[in-house]
């Protein structure tokens, strides 16, 4: 598949084949892609896409719901609409009852910048961090979709999958999990997330650090970090708020003296940006920010 195809299309593309397959899926929206799924949907499928209106906590009700029924819900929208504003019922509809659904955002940190910050989605990960039980996927390229979204179908599993506009131009990683070790070095350790990675190789070219792309992010694969460590100094890179998963590798390397640093979207707004890339300058999130952030950091 083209890395230029934008991970929300191929969602929807995806999406109506999987509810065609299986009968016991169905799809959850408050309004938000209605339009764009319109034209993939069938007669056999349309009464399992459930729009509730800008209702997201609604939304993430009939899903807990749906679960409860024996139905396996996918939900999807923004991430603020999907996490933030409906929290409490994520945290309540379906992990308290112990049901899974499947949650799937679109547009990442501020993949809509024009949106402004009721649409920028950097605290998403940190805040599933705060409930227990939840599988985080962070596709870096549109070939990741397909086999998160099937594996995540055919569990009953309490799984997010967080889809950007921005993408890696070839496909890394594992569908099992593991972090894919893409070069080995002996200053440290950088430790790319999802759609970071190319810049992540590129600001990394030359320097003598191993190189891991994470796909999956939780559960944490502390045993390819640990199996690949050398010097005990690790930077993690995360296309959401900064320092989301250094707990994670403090977790990992407990009985290690090391030093860890994350990388990601500092919080505080940013009102004048415009563009996508405008903010990965501010945040240092572009090659030239992570090229400084090295050598900072591993000298």
């Amino acid at each position: 598949m083209s890395a230029t195809l934008d991970q929300r299309e191929y969602f929807y593309r995806l999406v109506p084949p999987l509810l065609a397959q299986d009968e016991r899926t169905a799809l959850v929206l408050a309004e938000i892609g209605v339009g764009y799924l319109e034209p993939h949907l069938t007669d056999d499928i349309r009464s399992r896409v459930v729009n509730v209106g800008i209702r997201e906590q609604a939304m993430i009700g009939v899903a807990g719901g749906l679960a409860l029924a024996g139905m396996r819900p996918i939900v999807h929208t923004f991430p603020p609409f999907l996490i933030e504003r409906p929290f409490e019922q994520v945290k309540l509809d379906l992990g308290h009852q112990g049901v899974g659904a499947i949650l799937v955002s679109s547009g990442g940190s501020y993949g809509w910048p024009q949106g402004g910050e009721t649409h920028f989605g950097q605290r998403d990960v940190a805040l599933l961090d705060t409930l227990d039980g939840w599988t985080v996927h962070v596709p870096g390229h549109v070939d990741d979709i397909d086999w998160m979204l099937r594996s995540a179908v055919a569990s009953d599993d309490r799984v997010y999958i967080r889809l950007d506009g921005i993408g890696n131009q070839r496909l890394y990683g594992h569908s099992d999990g593991r972090f894919a070790v893409l070069q080995q070095g002996n200053s440290g350790t950088v430790i790319s997330v999802g759609p970071m990675t190319d810049r992540v190789l590129a600001a990394a070219e030359g320097r003598d650090v191993t190189v891991l792309h994470a796909s999956t992010i939780r559960p944490f694969d502390s045993r390819t970090l640990r199996a690949t460590l050398t010097a005990p100094d690790v930077m993690i890179v995360e296309p959401y708020l900064a320092g989301t998963s250094v707990l994670q590798v403090n977790r990992a390397l407990a009985d290690v003296r090391h030093r860890v640093s994350g990388v990601g979207v500092e919080p505080g707004e940013r009102r004048k940006y415009g563009t996508v890339a405008q903010h990965d300058r501010a945040t240092g999130l572009d090659v030239e920010g992570l090229s400084r952030s090295m050598t900072e950091f591993f000298g």
